[in-house]
């Protein structure tokens, strides 16, 4: 009952059921993916499941036609950052908070070239839409790398003569920044190889991933999230 309701409660927000219907689609092209591959008995099975993946897809690009005015909010409020003790974490977020800032209307416009509300090539845009969702996941993955970098140093250097060591909970802190950004790294990574897959051919790996391997990289990134969410609602 403890989990149903829990479950219950996450349902209740916005990001909540963007979680856990992202994991779902995900979770339905891995399953899919390998059925249609491996398994031709049950191809009919995965090629459902397939359809299922692109229609929840399709569904958390309409629930984001309205967040613009939040990521607006939240680029507003961050400015340039001058609560950030170190400069090129700032300056990385900003960048971060820029390309997806513009990333919603460029997908906005392809969804309503896809659904004949505009008249122009949705193509263009969807190329333009991922290309910023990329090099949003890049920034944070230089992001995460410098923060680590930055943690395990302050970690590992030795203490000052007439200084006193770091404090227990300080320490613990520390440690369990490392891990957010060491799961924030693995999941953008998991994200940005799906991301240059949707590029246009020519581009690194663009176009070569079988579906399989699209969800599963959707998966653990989906997993990856919603372990970090759930993490800080607990200490919270």
């Amino acid at each position: 009952m403890a989990s149903l309701s829990c479950l219950a409660s996450a349902l209740e927000s916005y990001r909540g059921r963007d979680r856990l219907i992202r994991v779902l689609g995900y979770c339905c092209q891995l399953v899919g993916g390998v059925l249609v591959e491996q398994c031709p008995t049950r191809s009919e099975v995965g090629t459902r499941l397939l359809v299922v993946s692109t229609q929840l897809s399709h569904c958390r690009t309409i629930l984001r036609l309205f967040d613009d005015l939040s990521m607006f909010v939240y680029t507003k409020q961050y400015g340039l950052g001058a609560q950030e003790e170190d400069t090129f974490v700032r300056w990385v977020s900003v960048l971060g908070n820029l390309a997806d800032q513009l990333y919603y209307p460029c997908e906005h416009v392809a969804w309503a070239a896809d659904a004949r509300v505009l008249h122009v090539d949705s193509s263009r845009w969807w190329t333009l839409s991922t290309a910023l969702w990329a090099l949003s996941l890049l920034l944070g993955v230089a992001r995460s790398l410098w923060m680590l970098l930055k943690l395990r140093q302050r970690l590992r250097s030795p203490t000052a003569p007439f200084t006193s060591p770091l404090p227990r909970g300080k320490r613990r802190a520390m440690e369990a920044q490392m891990q957010s950004e060491a799961l924030s790294l693995l999941s953008n990574l998991a994200d940005l190889a799906n991301a240059v897959h949707w590029l246009p051919r020519g581009v690194l790996w663009a176009g070569r991933f079988p579906p399989w391997l699209v969800g599963l990289m959707g998966t653990i990134s989906s997993i990856l999230s919603m372990y970090q969410a759930a993490r800080a609602g607990g200490q919270a």
